[in-house]
């Protein structure tokens, strides 16, 4: 009696535990339809963490709030992890639950990515050395995954009202590479694609310099540190330097320490809390209200 006990438990947790996964394409994802190599997950000792790796179908996980505190917001998060791997639970998933229990729905976004081998975080270490190299393999996947991001938003505003979501409410955030790809949402929507907020963190996004701010760009959050390893810094002051030039609502959380690729992780360090200042940012402005 025990056992089944206990195995009735174990089956309505995997139950609980459960997530939609959405397809972003109805057919192959356009640019990459000759891609057939299957994609692979596994645990990164390099980076210290789980990952995604070569992703060639784009797909939206749902992750849903207690419908008693749902308030109608939703975000498409997008993973970092160089274009190369995506580190899936403290930029992915950790977010998406963290933003389900304030009442938001969450989608985490696989997003496509370069073809790798065996590890793909010993390759990004390898690559990212040789910046000619790595520049060009980034000049192709690039656009790809912000078509990706571009479409992951239409698609949640499209069908918005199947989870009794407000289209207009529809926000997107994103880490690292996923920064990039957010940053690269907000400058090239179009009306179907406009997110309602942006929140880059840590992005890369020099390439993005030149970009005009759109006339109705949405309002943006940025967080990063001082101390990227991967001197990203800078990039995310640009960002903020282009909406505020341009008259647009935006704020700059700047840590000392923190490092690249923080995201979720609880390092002891102020940047532990960016998560919050996120989630007051969203509440001032009426984003966590029914």
């Amino acid at each position: 009696m025990k056992l089944r006990s206990l195995c009735l438990v174990a089956f309505l947790a995997a139950s609980l535990g459960a997530q939609e996964v959405i397809h972003l394409y109805a057919g192959a994802a356009p640019g990459s339809e000759d891609w057939n190599y299957p994609e692979k997950q596994y645990f990164s000792t390099i980076w210290n963490t789980e990952v995604v790796t070569n992703v060639t179908t784009p797909t939206l996980t749902l992750y849903k709030p207690d419908p008693a505190l749902a308030n109608g917001t939703s975000v498409v998060i997008c993973p970092g992890g160089g274009f190369m791997a995506l580190s899936i639970d403290s930029e992915g998933i950790a977010v998406a639950k963290w933003l389900a229990a304030k009442g938001v729905t969450a989608f985490v976004l696989k997003y496509r990515l370069a073809h790798t081998g065996e590890d793909a975080t010993k390759e990004f270490m390898q690559s990212f050395q040789d910046q000619k190299k790595f520049g060009e393999m980034m000049g192709k996947i690039v656009p790809l995954s912000i078509a990706d991001g571009l479409a992951a938003v239409a698609y949640v505003r499209k069908h918005a009202a199947d989870w009794s979501l407000a289209p207009d409410r529809v926000g997107i955030i994103g880490f690292s590479a996923g920064g990039t790809v957010t940053a690269g949402v907000g400058l090239r929507y179009t009306p179907e694609s406009r997110p309602a907020f942006v929140a880059p963190i840590y992005a890369a996004a020099s390439g993005m310099k030149d970009f005009p701010v759109p006339a109705d760009a949405p309002p943006m959050f940025l967080a990063a540190a001082t101390d990227d390893q991967l001197h990203l810094a800078p990039d995310t002051i640009q960002l903020y330097n282009q909406w505020t030039a341009a008259h647009k609502a935006a704020e700059l959380h700047m840590y000392d320490r923190g490092g690249h690729g923080f995201g979720m992780r609880k390092q002891g360090f102020p940047s532990d809390h960016w998560i919050e200042r996120f989630g007051e940012w969203l509440d001032a402005r009426g984003l966590l209200t029914k």
